[in-house]
């Protein structure tokens, strides 16, 4: 199975290479991985204490950023190095000020990996969620430094429980201790033999709470959004922007609307102008805003965390695709969330939808329902907004809870 594992890694190595000359996120990722040893040596020197954090992308960065930055305030005198696998992580954080050194992690090659955790001091290694890599954590089970699993996530399907899966949960065994979001992956894991496992609960929790505890402030935005009805959709992609703009043309021309596309390319954004002409630009905020101006384009990146506060309703993009972005950046503004009908595989929504704080939309016909009967019963608008907001308030704390842990190791 090693063989195989390695033969596919070297094949999407070279997969990547090939497509790269056309297509952008394939180019950065073989690009950004030339001169990391360098990088690291320049980084850090043979004494720094290092703790090393890895995410796969941008949401699972979010999930360990709590830990990262309490860890930092817990444990001075700490070197904090932070990789990334994807580009969409990477290129939005490769400037964060919370760590030491920001890079991609190298191809998960025996020798890469060899290199990478004998160069370094490592205290421990955090991993975020999903990402599993052969080479990285047995060379860290080798040279004794203690692993953790943080935000964890396992279901039935997944490689480590098929028949064939013996050698996919040596993988598991690499780490001192699993923290997962939820009861079911506890049991789960428990099947197969795993008790180091602590239901400590979903760390992006403790992020949305803090973030809106963050003061943050823009006076034309508040002008805007004064006395106003106002939608926010975040992370959106063209097909949830072609339903938007058939609710844009066909309710009141009072309500207000910001919105934040996910992809922020210059042939998407004269897009999104062309389907709301009423509109301003973010970066164009400071020269003033006209009173017939109904829409807000946010063409910047690092926003739309804050901007939710200023939603009557939100919107998550991703539901006609892949599935939804991050539901919680809006609730925990006590914002009711409606979003598209590819959210199953993710827990919160399945939740707040039972609750009555997130409503999920399969078309144009529903979305102006939805938001006609939010917008129109005050009532209700209360309950689901009061309900979205008490949801992610009582579920914080799994920061403390796994940093108490490792720290006590």
């Amino acid at each position: 199975m090693r063989f195989i594992y390695d033969i596919g890694i070297r094949l999407y190595q070279l997969a990547a290479w090939i497509i790269s000359p056309w297509n952008g996120k394939a180019r950065l990722w073989i690009r950004g991985r030339k001169g990391w040893k360098a990088g690291l040596k320049q980084a850090f020197s043979p004494d720094d204490r290092v703790v090393w954090f890895h995410c796969a992308s941008l949401g699972e960065f979010e999930q360990g950023r709590p830990i990262i930055e309490a860890l930092r305030k817990r444990c001075t005198g700490t070197n904090i190095l932070l990789t990334f696998f994807s580009p969409s992580g990477y290129e939005k954080r490769k400037d964060y000020e919370g760590a030491d050194h920001v890079m991609y992690l190298p191809l998960d090659t025996a020798r890469n990996a060899r290199w990478l955790v004998s160069s370094l001091n490592l205290e421990m290694a955090i991993f975020i969620k999903y990402e599993f890599w052969f080479h990285c954590l047995f060379r860290l089970r080798q040279k004794g430094v203690p692993v953790y699993l943080a935000s964890g996530i396992f279901r039935p399907g997944q490689l480590f429980f098929k028949w064939y899966g013996g050698w996919y949960r040596r993988f598991l065994e690499c780490f001192n201790h699993i923290f997962v979001q939820h009861a079911d992956s506890a049991e789960l894991l428990g099947k197969y033999g795993f008790l180091n496992v602590t239901v400590a609960g979903d760390t992006r929790f403790d992020r949305v709470l803090q973030v809106a505890r963050t003061p943050w402030s823009h006076p034309v935005l508040e002008q805007f959004a004064r006395d106003r009805r106002v939608i926010v959709a975040g992370s959106t992609w063209e097909a949830d922007e072609h339903l938007l703009e058939q609710a844009y043309r066909g309710l009141d021309r009072e309500l207000r609307w910001i919105i934040a596309p996910h992809e922020l390319t210059d042939a998407h954004l004269k897009s999104l102008c062309r389907k709301f002409p009423d509109h301003v630009l973010f970066t164009e905020l400071d020269n003033g805003i006209t009173a017939d101006t109904r829409v807000v384009i946010v063409n910047t990146i690092g926003q739309l965390s804050y901007l939710y506060r200023f939603a009557t309703l939100a919107y998550i993009g991703g539901g006609f695709g892949r599935g939804i972005h991050n539901i919680l950046e809006a609730a925990t503004y006590s914002v009711p969330v409606l979003f598209g009908p590819n959210h199953t595989k993710f827990q919160e929504a399945r939740e707040l939808i039972q609750m009555g704080g997130a409503f999920p939309v399969s078309g144009e016909e529903e979305l102006l329902s939805t938001i006609h009967q939010q917008l129109n019963t005050n009532r209700l608008l209360k309950t689901s907004s009061e309900t979205a907001g008490k949801y992610v308030m009582q579920r914080g704390g799994a920061t403390s809870a796994i940093l108490e842990f490792m720290c006590k190791k």
